[in-house]
């Protein structure tokens, strides 16, 4: 086996036809499928079945690809490695940012990075699920994540950036009433916008509600933090969500809770980590990050 018939099941995967992955690969179809059907022949098994909508993976071909992507980045970041100079650094550096942490600080730092390494290529992406989260990190496609606590078992190590203070977001009319902090219990008749019962995010609000014996109604569950703050802002309802999450335009609608609540911001980088990643992690050192200051904050593990 060779790392070009990774790639290129991979590519297959993620198109759904051998024509398409030639396509996003450069290269002519014949050679996809050969590579294809080499690889099927040597580990007999079938890793394709054609649907009526393409090719979708079997359930060994699904195993296989799920150990294919982890070879291949596993590959791209010991080309990366290699190649390390001054300015000469290439391949793909993939950042994992746990229920919107770091929404405000990731794009600063990581212009910085990109500044410094223009040929390195950058993936992001949000992970509500921490046990998703844990999934990417045991499988080793997340090369730096922003998440909230510590990092288990040593898969990584863990720099504390600082703590986030969670704000609700309220109504134009409510934000209006509101002084610069507001009482949890006063908010226990308003409808909620929560997040997906899985999530972090939601973890979070359970954790809040339950210690401060708060049983609201919930109007809505969302996914991403910028949808409930919207939301929050149209009317429907109230939501709590780490301060860096508010988007730009929103934060004369946001409060500080109380009893206040904040959580600490961790990088979590892989032991042994590369140029970029500690790069990144210097970057986001100089950014700032909220924290609940001296107002007694109530820490959520």
């Amino acid at each position: 086996m060779s790392l070009r018939q990774f790639e290129y099941a991979l590519a297959v995967a993620e198109a759904g036809s051998v024509t398409a992955a030639a396509e996003s690969l450069h290269v002519a179809q014949p050679s996809v499928s050969q590579q294809i059907r080499g690889l099927e022949r040597e580990l007999g098994v079938t890793l394709f079945a054609r649907t009526p909508t393409g090719l979708v993976p079997t359930a060994v071909g699904r195993a296989f690809l799920r150990d294919a992507e982890v070879a291949v980045r596993a590959a791209r970041r010991a080309k990366a490695t290699a190649r390390a100079g001054a300015d000469e650094l290439e391949g793909e550096l993939v950042v994992a940012a746990q229920m919107g942490l770091g929404t405000r600080q990731l794009p600063g730092a990581l212009t910085a990075l990109r500044r410094r390494f223009p040929r390195l290529e950058i993936t992001v992406f949000e992970e509500a699920n921490p046990a998703e989260l844990e999934r990417l990190a045991r499988r080793g496609v997340v090369d730096l994540g922003l998440m909230a606590g510590p990092c288990k078992e040593g898969l990584y190590e863990g720099h504390h950036l600082g703590d986030e203070e969670f704000v609700v977001v309220t109504s134009p009319e409510h934000a209006q009433l509101a002084g610069d902090r507001v009482e949890l219990r006063v908010l226990e008749r308003e409808p909620w916008i929560r997040f997906d019962h899985d999530s972090a995010l939601d973890g979070v609000l359970r954790d809040v509600l339950r210690d401060n014996e708060l049983a609201p109604t919930t109007v809505a569950r969302v996914s991403q933090t910028a949808t409930a703050v919207r939301w929050a802002a149209h009317g429907l309802g109230v939501t709590l969500v780490p301060t860096s999450a508010v988007p730009p335009g929103f934060e004369h609608l946001t409060r500080p809770v109380s009893p206040a609540v904040s959580m600490p911001t961790v990088a979590a980088v892989r032991p042994g980590a590369g140029p970029a990643e500690m790069a990144l992690l210097e970057f986001l050192r100089k950014e700032t990050w909220h924290y609940a200051g001296s107002f007694g904050s109530v820490p959520v593990a």
